[in-house]
């Protein structure tokens, strides 16, 4: 005997089978939406993780001046970046750390410095934004005037490469040294052709305690250094014209890999810098300074240029 269901059971079996159906599409709208909106969840979170904090690591060499709060304060306000300062006491650390990325970008540098860090390091990090230009002052604690520095009187200058050479020039402009040649970007102690004084060299961050202390009767002291140790502009005895077009390799700047030439962030950061709320503050403890603002192509152009002449001047 047949068990197949006689033809008057086919309605029956199709009824069954569109109730089937429907139950599926139901089902399958269902998991849809349910799909949907977690894609939705998805995108919403997503879309939260981008507007989270990015953090940036700023090497400086005066990190306790109150001009950074103002600027870092800035910087999550207007750009949601949380600036990390990273303090650096010694000059021969920062360009190394950032090329290592270890940092993101550095402020403690003219053009003059970077320039003849990536000549000698065989490097190419890059300025994106100037800051100012320091003059570099000789100070005295013990006379009033260059006429005043005894006889043989010691005077300390930095060691490092571009600010021996810097404050040679300061010294020669003072009458105390005679350069050869006139003295240049790239001169050292071997240059003296004659000298009123006794010149040594000492680590950058030694010239205020060394003058300080007694060991030395003049010094030549970098801006941060002898912010740091309190020294007055009534104690500079010589300063130079950080004014004159010789002055613009002696620029200041934000640096950056060059990778990271054209990152937003980064140039928005630099450019920060340049905020009147800023720029009060900075002013305040560097009265002396000559704001630049300077765009990073001319910037860039001209650490080119540096940099070939420090390469000539290391071929001699």
């Amino acid at each position: 005997m047949s068990t197949a269901p006689s033809l008057p059971d086919k309605p029956k079996r199709r009824g069954v089978l569109y109730a089937v159906i429907a139950a599926v599409v139901v089902i399958a709208v269902v998991v849809v939406a349910l799909v949907l909106g977690n894609r939705d969840d998805s995108t919403s979170t997503s879309a939260a993780g981008a507007g989270e904090a990015k953090t940036v690591k700023i090497g400086v060499a005066d990190k306790s001046l109150p001009y950074w709060t103002t600027y870092s304060e800035l910087a999550k306000s207007r750009f949601n970046v949380d600036v990390e300062l990273v303090n650096f006491s010694d000059y021969t650390l920062p360009n190394p750390a950032l090329s290592q990325g270890e940092l993101d970008l550095n402020q403690f540098q003219h053009i003059q410095y970077l320039a003849n860090y990536n000549a000698t390091a065989d490097d190419d990090l890059q300025p994106i934004g100037a800051t100012a230009v320091y003059p570099l002052p000789l100070y005295s604690l013990t006379a009033g005037s260059v006429e005043e520095l005894p006889a043989d009187a010691k005077v300390a200058i930095p060691n490092d490469a571009i600010n021996e050479a810097r404050g040679l020039l300061v010294l020669q402009q003072a009458g105390l040294v005679t350069l050869k040649d006139g003295g240049t970007p790239f001169s050292t102690t071997n240059d003296i052709e004659s000298s009123k004084v006794e010149v040594v060299t000492v680590a950058a961050d030694q010239t205020a305690s060394a003058l300080q202390s007694g060991s030395v009767a003049a010094a030549i002291v970098n801006n941060n250094f002898a912010t740091a140790a309190k020294l007055s502009e009534d104690s500079v005895i010589v300063d130079d014209d950080a004014t004159s077009p010789a002055a613009a390799p002696y620029v200041n700047i934000f640096t950056a890999r060059k990778a990271d030439t054209g990152n937003q962030t980064y140039l928005d950061l630099a450019a920060l810098w340049h905020d009147p709320a800023v720029q009060e503050v900075f002013l305040q403890d560097n009265p002396s300074a000559i704001v630049r603002d300077v765009p990073a192509a001319d910037l860039q152009a001209e650490t080119a240029e540096v940099e070939a002449d420090a390469k000539a001047a290391s071929a001699k």
